[in-house]
């Protein structure tokens, strides 16, 4: 089956195709896929609400590199909040700039926007 193919049968209206990540320690691989629509000026919490109520989740920290790869158009040049916290710092949570690409942590309570994905297992 050709990409476009695919992307016909398995798209939603207003969604973008964002690529493949590869699985890592015996997880599968999964196609990455941007659901429309965003949320500006949310905490981390009201963000990953917003990615449940969008149909998806908020993307991982290697799924927001796959999205600023070959999605960056997508995106504002903004940070956006990924749905990862930190590991030792549990007030914090990573997310990531679309402007220059750099991923950083935010404090929970700070404003900053999302974006969801959904994901198809190959």
């Amino acid at each position: 089956m050709s990409k476009q193919q695919w992307i016909k049968e398995n798209l939603k209206p207003g969604e973008a195709y964002a690529g493949i990540l590869l699985g890592v320690d015996g997880e599968k691989d999964q196609h990455i896929i941007l659901l429309p629509g965003q949320a500006t000026g949310v905490t981390w919490m009201d963000a990953i609400a917003f990615a449940v109520r969008a149909g998806g989740e908020l993307p991982t920290r290697r799924e927001q590199s796959l999205l600023f790869a070959n999605l960056k158009r997508e995106f504002e040049q903004r940070y956006y909040w990924s749905s990862e916290q930190h590991s030792a710092l549990s007030d914090f949570a990573w997310g990531q700039s679309f402007s220059n690409g750099d991923q950083s942590i935010g404090h929970k309570g700070d404003v900053f926007r999302a974006r969801a994905v959904r994901r198809l297992p190959i």
